[in-house]
């Protein structure tokens, strides 16, 4: 009896990352938060604590027309606008700290989920400079959400407080940062409407090189780098200027 052939690893596992054809179905929108500036820690205020809006809501160049940020100094912004985290960071949070920290409680707007069996959005996959797409073209006559990634997240304090709230705990900002799990920060691309359970598209990857992981090695090294290796991400455009004199700084001279 003839048989069909074996799919083989390669053919299985051939969507092993978003390096492909553009434009490209990577996730589901499972999730969209926002929050209000309230009493913190500190005697400070904070908006850390973002819940899910049930409802399309829109977004300008400052980020969720609904959502606030207390300390606008350091959060939110035309280069902070919306930011993104992946749930595995608490998969990575809880089960190094012996925690039950649920998604949702570290200040990200956006939560996704992988489909066609390519990976989930997180620091090795995504780059500095990707544009995504949040829903089709239009949505109910609206233009949809575009969002390009110019910067991870610098972890604060607030992550600590935040968290300390509920358990004694270690300096989990730090060790965050260690780890380079901190989420990204979107500028917005193009205006829109914007709710839980759209498909997420990546229509744009002018820096293929240029992952949120690699950045984030680089940016923490001590070593210095020849000028040719550091020279690629100094020419990114849209990197976030102060990223950019740190690694200006990891040039080896001489």
């Amino acid at each position: 009896m003839r048989t069909e052939p074996t799919e083989t690893y390669v053919q299985k596992h051939a969507n092993f990352d978003f390096n492909q054809p553009l434009p490209l179905h990577i996730a589901t929108l499972t999730c969209v938060r926002a929050g209000k500036a309230m009493p913190f820690t500190r005697e400070e205020m904070s908006a850390i604590d973002k819940h899910p809006i049930d409802a399309p809501v829109a977004v300008n160049f400052m980020g969720l027309t609904t959502d606030e940020q207390a300390d606008r100094k350091h959060h939110g912004g035309p280069l902070k606008a919306v930011h993104q985290l992946a749930p595995a960071t608490y998969d990575k949070i809880n089960a190094e700290f012996g925690l039950n920290v649920h998604v949702g409680t570290l200040g990200e707007n956006l939560t996704t989920e992988a489909v066609n069996g390519l990976p989930e959005m997180t620091e090795p996959t995504v780059c500095i400079g990707d544009v995504f797409q949040y829903g089709e073209d239009k949505i109910n006559g609206e233009d949809s959400v575009q969002l390009r990634i110019v910067q991870p997240r610098r972890p604060c304090y607030k992550i600590n407080d935040q968290i300390g709230q509920f358990t004694k705990v270690p300096n989990i900002a730090s060790w965050v940062s260690k780890q380079g799990i901190s989420g990204w920060y979107f500028q917005v691309v193009r205006d829109g409407m914007i709710n839980a359970d759209l498909p997420v598209y990546l229509i744009e990857r002018p820096y293929p090189f240029a992952t949120l992981e690699k950045l984030w090695q680089l940016s923490n090294s001590k070593e210095k780098f020849d000028a040719e290796v550091m020279e690629q991400w100094l020419e990114i455009e849209c990197l976030e200027d102060s990223w950019k004199k740190v690694l200006a700084k990891k040039i080896r001279r001489g």
